[in-house]
């Protein structure tokens, strides 16, 4: 590449920065009026017909009921399922373009559109007050982790977190108490206590529900 090649990308990159500080502030502005949500991830490829789809549905109608508005990345699969179980109430849809997952999905009615997934994970931390995990591939676990590596860290408050569906997840979270836990010490035993595994809408609910009359309300700073 040439030098001139070189200042374009630095120039297109200086100009990049004003375009994610609008992403944040129309994310921010819109988010910050909702009110209480609780983020329901999982697989983009979930079908109607599979069972965690109407678990889904079930799960996000019950917060709903419960006063909470329901997060999604706004496309179609468990998304779709999220955003469909809280159609009546706050449902929204963080949406971004992926080749598989072009447009939102019917439910949102709170969407909010997004470029950079940095932008867009930002929101689904900041602006939750729990995490439903449903099966999913490996964007449902990088949001997963993110949520539980900020609150083992304390960069956010704690919150609850559901994986939803004990027969997917429970390797995993095996793998984690025998490597991670006692193989090599790299978590602490008070980090498992961040996660709890239900096959259960109202069980998953009532988690959230427990958790909140012993703890403040509040979005995250």
């Amino acid at each position: 590449m040439t030098e001139k090649d070189w200042n374009e990308i630095r120039t297109n990159d200086s100009w990049a920065i004003f375009k994610i500080m609008s992403e944040f502030v129309e994310g921010y502005e819109k988010m910050a009026r909702i009110g209480p949500c609780v983020s329901v991830f999982g697989s983009a490829r979930t079908k109607p017909d599979n069972p965690y789809y109407e678990k889904a549905v079930e799960t996000s109608r019950l917060l709903v009921e419960s006063g909470y508005g329901v997060i999604t990345g706004g496309g179609p699969g468990i998304m779709e399922a999220g955003n469909k179980g809280a159609a009546d109430g706050r449902s929204v849809g963080l949406n971004i373009v992926l080749p598989f997952e072009q447009s939102g999905n019917q439910y949102v009615n709170h969407p909010v559109d997004f470029d950079y997934f940095f932008v867009r994970k930002v929101m689904f931390v900041k602006y939750t007050q729990g995490f439903i995990t449903f099966p999913g591939g490996f964007g449902t676990l990088d949001e997963l982790f993110e949520a539980l590596t900020l609150m083992q860290t304390k960069k956010i408050d704690m919150k609850p977190v559901v994986l939803f569906g004990t027969e997917y997840w429970k390797g995993m979270v095996s793998w984690i108490e025998e490597a991670m836990l006692n193989m090599e010490g790299n978590i602490s035993l008070k980090d498992m206590d961040l996660l709890r595994m239900t096959d259960d809408p109202e069980e998953a609910v009532e988690y959230i529900n427990d958790f909140y009359e012993r703890h403040p309300l509040r979005p995250n700073f």
